[in-house]
Order: C-alpha cells, then structure tokens, then sequence
C-alpha cells in the first residue's frame, strides 16, 4: 500500500476575515440592532448586540458614539424609509373619492409596516420613552392627520381650514381610523393573536364604515 494513503488531510487554510466597505458594515450594524431591539426592547444592551452579531463592542461605537445615535439611525432605517412619500399626493389627489383615496393608502401602508421589527420596536420605544414613538406620530400627524381632515372637509364641502380652524375633535376621528388599522398589526406581532389573512378586506371594510359615520360628526362641528 502506498504510504501516502494514511497521510492525514492538509489542514484548510484559515478562513479570512471578510473586509467590508465601511458602508457595508455600517448597513450590517443597522440591520443587527434592527432585529435585536425588535426582539429585546431597548433594555437590550449594545455589548449584548455586538455579541449577538458576533462583532466586537468597539466596532459599534466605532459607527455609532452612542446607543442613542444607533437608535436614531434604526428610526431611519426602518420608520422613514418605509413611508413613501407619494401617499402624500395620493391624499391630497381630489380626482378622486376620498374613500378610494384612504383605502388605497391604508392598502399600501399595511404591506409596509405590518412587520415583526416595525410594530415591536413602535411599541418598545414609547415604553422606553425614545423619540421614535413622538418623531414618526408627529410625521403621521403631518403628513397624514391633517391633509385628510382637509380633504374630508373639501368632501363634505365644508369650510376650508383658512376659514375655520380645523378642531382636535376631527384631528381625533381620523387618528380613531389610524389607529383601527394598525391594531390589527399590535393583535398579530405584540399580543400574538391570530389576525385575518386578508388584511386588505377588513382595511376597506373600516375605511367604508368610517366614511358612512364621519361626515354627520364633522358636519356638526363645522356649524358649532
């Protein structure tokens, strides 16, 4: 027998250490914190994170100063780059119903933000008291609350917002329909409960009995 059918295998070459573009593993980082605040809530500590993304703890801070900026650059991440900024035209768009309009936007709007990271990290933040919570409800406040109580009144053709202030009551309709919706998101990723697998059906069918209840409400205020 030859005697170098029991030599041993040579040993593999030991597996490099991928150097990736600062931007690559900036991305990495943000994704990582992503999923492990989802999961841990904002108690999760940084060092606990870079173990888990098996990183050292300096290679955090060396992107992020502080657990704070990694916080605000999840915010962008997963918050402000998931709203697309054509709903506001959509809104706004009076060649259209305004159901057609708001079922078409709460459509589209489910498929971006009903996600595991999305609604448990909204959740953990105002818990915790970040700024998460406040900044992305003031966005939704400015980009969404306000232009549809304009638009219902143009509906309605009820007198315009320069003519007689819009009141926190009807701010408060619109946020009730908001806040229908997006319910169906807390049941399934924060309470676990079963929730339909037609999503889109129970949105139109809110947005339709919304728009049969709303007009006598802002109707009356409007004449008060």
């Amino acid at each position: 027998m030859d005697s170098t059918d029991n030599r041993l295998p040579s040993p593999k070459p030991a597996k490099q250490r991928r150097h990736l573009p600062a931007s690559e593993r900036e991305r990495l980082i943000i994704e990582g914190a992503t999923a492990f605040f989802a999961e841990h809530g904002f108690e999760g500590q940084t060092r606990e994170l870079a173990k888990t993304m098996g990183i050292t703890h300096s290679a955090i801070f060396k992107y992020f100063p502080t657990k704070e900026a990694l916080i605000d650059r999840v915010y962008e991440h997963v918050y402000v780059r998931r709203w697309n900024p054509a709903w506001e035209g959509l809104i706004t768009n009076r060649t259209r119903p305004l159901e057609d309009r708001l079922i078409q936007f709460y459509c589209e709007y489910a498929e971006r933000i009903f996600h595991y990271d999305w609604v448990r990290i909204f959740v953990f933040s105002g818990l915790k008291s970040y700024d998460i919570t406040g900044k992305y409800l003031s966005l939704v406040r400015d980009k969404l609350i306000v232009p549809v109580c304009v638009e219902m009144r143009a509906e309605l053709k009820l007198p315009a917002p320069e003519t007689l202030p819009i009141t926190e009551r009807e701010h408060e309709a619109i946020w009730a329909l908001h806040g229908k919706v997006f319910y169906i998101a807390l049941r399934k990723f924060v309470y676990n409960r079963p929730t339909p697998d037609d999503v889109n059906t129970i949105i139109i069918d809110d947005v339709r009995v919304f728009m049969r209840g709303i007009p006598p409400l802002f109707k009356e205020l409007c004449a008060s």
